[in-house]
């Protein structure tokens, strides 16, 4: 599934006639529609110089979630610590903050520009423990790609 979506991505990616907010809208388009346990996708980055992060581009049910103080939640966890945050059942983290009461599980990738941590690609999923070294490492991938348009 996921090596079949990564052609799909590069072309997003090296599309230079879109801004790179509209490339990243269109990614988290892709992986919503095309991987079933993938129900809310989005990313978040940097606010400036505020230890913030702000959503960004995403593909799910609008969520009032637009701003995350560092270490509030996974995400905000995810911007202190540097690393992949896999959690298979949300309801059993105390630092945890709920964007749909549907919501089982959550994978965040740091997104790294320059070997700087500059956001993430948050994905919610209403499947309980979905998440696998597979999807780390697609999402490692898709940061990847997603820094060098940055």
């Amino acid at each position: 599934m996921f090596d079949a979506l990564k052609p799909q991505i590069t072309t997003l990616l090296n599309n230079t006639t879109q801004t790179a907010e509209q490339r990243m809208q269109a990614i988290c388009e892709l992986l919503k529609a095309n991987i079933p346990h993938y129900d809310w996708v989005g990313f978040y980055f940097k606010n400036g110089d505020k230890r913030e992060l702000k959503l960004g581009s995403y593909a799910g049910a609008p969520t009032d979630h637009t701003i995350i103080p560092f270490g509030k939640g996974i995400c905000g966890q995810v911007a202190e610590s540097n690393q992949n945050f896999v959690v298979p059942d949300v309801q059993a983290q105390d630092n945890y903050i709920a964007c749909s009461i549907t919501v089982k599980s959550e994978i965040v990738i740091p997104l790294f520009k320059n070997g700087e941590n500059i956001g993430q690609i948050d994905i919610d999923s209403n499947t309980p423990d979905p998440f696998t070294a597979e999807d780390e490492r697609f999402l490692e991938w898709v940061n990847e790609g997603v820094s060098q348009i940055l």
